[in-house]
């Protein structure tokens, strides 16, 4: 019985991180409205990609740097610290999801490849813009959902060693 239940669990959890990562998609990728995204890619050519290089940020620290300077403005805390916030869940849930994500480093290679691919699509795509610092942040929010996985395993093992 018990086996089974954790299956269902596991299945669960499976469903609730495959939600997790297209709402991930939604709010990055497809964040404006239909109408927007569908002039958007209706102006897709050479152009666009080459906008796409030209508004991207390729330097480490330049866009946190400006979130700082202008920490003031609601939106660059908004922007500083919900490129964190959004890829925590990724972080916690991934060891649950997959054995082999209990593994730091294969959790880390996993977000870093996701995020990457989400990066690239933007650069090529203008439905969004290329940062390398939302590829920090959102690596430095998993690795806060990894540190808050360990933290709950090492409580549950310690709370059922009493």
């Amino acid at each position: 019985m018990e086996k089974a239940d954790k299956a269902g669990g596991s299945r669960k959890l499976r469903m609730i991180f495959i939600l997790y990562l297209l709402l991930v998609i939604r709010l990055i990728i497809f964040k404006y409205p239909y109408a927007q995204l569908k002039e958007i890619a209706g102006a897709w050519e050479k152009n666009v990609i080459l906008e796409g290089l030209d508004t991207a940020n390729f330097t480490l620290f330049k866009t946190i740097r400006m979130y700082i300077d202008y920490s003031y403005m609601l939106n660059s805390f908004e922007n500083l610290v919900g490129n964190v916030a959004v890829f925590v869940p990724f972080g916690f849930l991934f060891p649950y999801v997959f054995k082999r994500g209990r593994n730091f480093f294969i959790m880390f290679l996993n977000v870093f490849l996701f995020v990457l691919g989400i990066e690239v699509f933007q650069l090529f795509s203008a439905f969004g813009a290329f940062d390398v610092d939302d590829i920090l942040l959102n690596c430095v929010g998993a690795v806060i959902g990894y540190l808050c996985y360990i933290l709950l395993e090492k409580g549950r093992a310690c709370f059922q060693r009493r």
